[in-house]
């Protein structure tokens, strides 16, 4: 005996509504990088004159530019890419163990450094600026890898995060890894962390954005050129009395890459965290 569902089916009215409104939403959305992407490929002329149509003519000067002379903008690239891969590495590891130990394990002050984690939520990064600085600097950071990646490498949103899906995993998963003989350190690696891949993607992306989108914490610690990251490098294509539009819109396309690569390949672990948390509460 066949089995009909029961869902409502939409009428086809509302459809077509849903449909357009998100085709335009869609529009709205993308507007903004087709504007970016067209004004990249103009002259410097050609972007004041026209901001708003097709480049006439077409042009690959801006992209030349960034290669070398003033504008190194690939060799920001490459400095911000390694800085956000490597924090992003940095915030799994601390993160994945600290959430671990609150939502699995039993220890005095367990409750009371959880709400260490909860109250840090709630300081604004900006005011950790000057002693963070002053670290870096005793320690001889200034102008290195280290400083853009170890001071946020243990952030309190990660460990909150994580925390909330390890503690949805059933136990008796790591109870009967613990009779077979594993070890705390084997059920960690081996048995919790694939089940929370998911969620390790999300904070992967969300670690790596964030850094690659920091402006203010490396204009303080950067002091050569050569050393920069892709954001405050690219604010230095705007001059006090000159913008080359055309450059500045190469370098934001050009540094819009990553980022979308990054969320193409882990959209889908991106969906599975957010539906899992929604399915588990």
């Amino acid at each position: 005996m066949s089995v009909k569902s029961t869902g409502m089916v939409r009428p086809l009215p509302a459809t077509v509504a849903l449909y357009v409104a998100l085709g335009i939403l869609t529009l709205i959305i993308l507007a903004p990088l087709a504007w970016m992407l067209l004004t990249s490929f103009k002259t410097d002329a050609g972007a004041i004159q026209q901001p708003y149509g097709l480049p006439d003519p077409w042009s690959i000067d801006a992209y030349t530019s960034l290669t070398g002379g003033q504008t190194p903008v690939f060799r920001w690239l490459l400095n911000s890419f390694a800085a956000a891969s490597l924090q992003t590495v940095l915030i799994l590891v601390t993160a994945s163990m600290g959430a671990y130990a609150l939502a699995r394990l039993d220890f005095a002050g367990k409750r009371i450094i959880f709400g260490l984690v909860i109250v840090m939520l709630l300081v604004p990064p900006v005011i950790f600026l000057i002693p963070n600085y002053l670290i870096v600097e005793e320690l001889g950071w200034l102008d290195t890898i280290a400083a853009l990646t170890v001071p946020g490498a243990a952030g309190s949103f990660g460990i909150f995060f994580l925390r909330q899906f390890f503690i949805n995993l059933p136990r008796e998963i790591e109870e009967a890894a613990r009779i077979d003989g594993a070890g705390e350190i084997r059920v960690f690696l081996q048995i919790v962390l694939p089940l929370v891949r998911p969620a390790l993607a999300t904070l992967a992306v969300i670690s790596f954005l964030n850094n690659w989108n920091d402006f203010l914490w490396p204009v303080y610690v950067l002091l050569s050129p050569e050393h920069m990251t892709l954001q405050p490098g690219l604010s230095m294509l705007q001059g006090a009395y000159r913008t080359h539009f055309s450059i500045v819109m190469a370098g934001a396309a050009v540094a819009s890459i990553p980022v979308l690569i990054i969320f193409a390949i882990a959209q889908r672990q991106i969906v599975e965290s957010v539906t899992g948390a929604a399915v588990k509460g």
